[in-house]
């Protein structure tokens, strides 16, 4: 619902807006990236777990299971591939149960509140941890 819900938080842009960004910025860095959008739970587990030995990162927003959910915290360490976890809003200026990430244990890093930016700079950081910088 990226473009239409909350764009005071959110903003603007559509998913497929983002998703066209992040190609061009990818292909820049000459990287290839897959996109994956679901509202379930166990989907979203899915497309973490087919990382495994074929992605060399992942760059993710888990909306509100980021909050809650445990078995994304794990798919994302059995995928044993760096993570930069993403949002667009300031999770930390919102209500205080956004506060805490079970995402945030298994990333590298993490990057809020700059809007759909956030995921042109998580490609960037991703790109150098990919590269051995380990102070992406």
């Amino acid at each position: 619902m990226l473009g239409t819900r909350q764009p005071e938080l959110y903003g603007t842009e559509t998913l497929a807006d983002i998703e066209a960004a992040c190609r061009t910025h990818a292909d820049s860095l000459g990287l290839t990236v897959e996109f994956s959008q679901t509202n379930m739970e166990g989907e979203l587990v899915t497309s973490i777990q087919k990382c495994r030995g074929r992605a060399v990162g992942i760059i993710i927003n888990a909306g509100a299971y980021t909050h809650t959910s445990v078995a994304i915290l794990d798919a994302l360490l059995a995928a044993e591939v760096p993570a930069i976890e993403v949002h667009l809003s300031n999770i930390h200026q919102r209500d205080s149960f956004r506060h805490h990430s079970y995402v945030a244990k298994a990333a590298k890093g993490m990057i809020c509140g700059l809007g759909s930016h956030g995921y042109i700079l998580a490609l960037d950081a991703l790109a150098r941890l990919i590269k051995g910088n380990a102070e992406a």
